[in-house]
């Protein structure tokens, strides 16, 4: 039962985040807010066994979700022949620039946190 009180909790947050960003207009996505919800929540201990069972549910069966990434792979196997060489520029090279972003974001906040004696 535990687990269906957590995932109607999940659903239940992501519904309220969704409600939010759209009333108040936010430029961030409903389920962002739903899920700084979330992490606001799970400090309270009568949220938290729920919701890790929830997740644990979830997780044994995380497998389930790529089948539709497959299929939709698979659907538009043409494209990414067409496109394939494109796309996998692309996501390297994106992927190679967030992290030189996260690496010089934390050199510096790094460098704020533990200022260097010398100048």
């Amino acid at each position: 039962m535990q687990p269906l009180q957590g995932l109607a909790g999940l659903m239940l947050l992501q519904a309220v985040g969704e409600l939010l960003a759209r009333s108040w207009q936010l430029p961030v996505p409903g389920p962002v807010v739903g899920m700084v919800l979330l992490a606001a929540l799970l400090t309270w201990p009568p949220v938290r066994a729920p919701l890790a069972a929830a997740a644990s549910a979830l997780l044994q069966h995380l497998s389930l979700l790529f089948v539709p990434v497959g299929v939709g792979v698979m659907t538009h196997l043409g494209l990414l022949q067409a496109h394939g060489l494109r796309l996998l520029v692309v996501v390297v090279v994106s992927t190679w620039v967030g992290l030189a972003v996260t690496a010089l974001v934390l050199r510096r906040l790094l460098r704020q946190r533990h200022p260097s004696p010398h100048p």
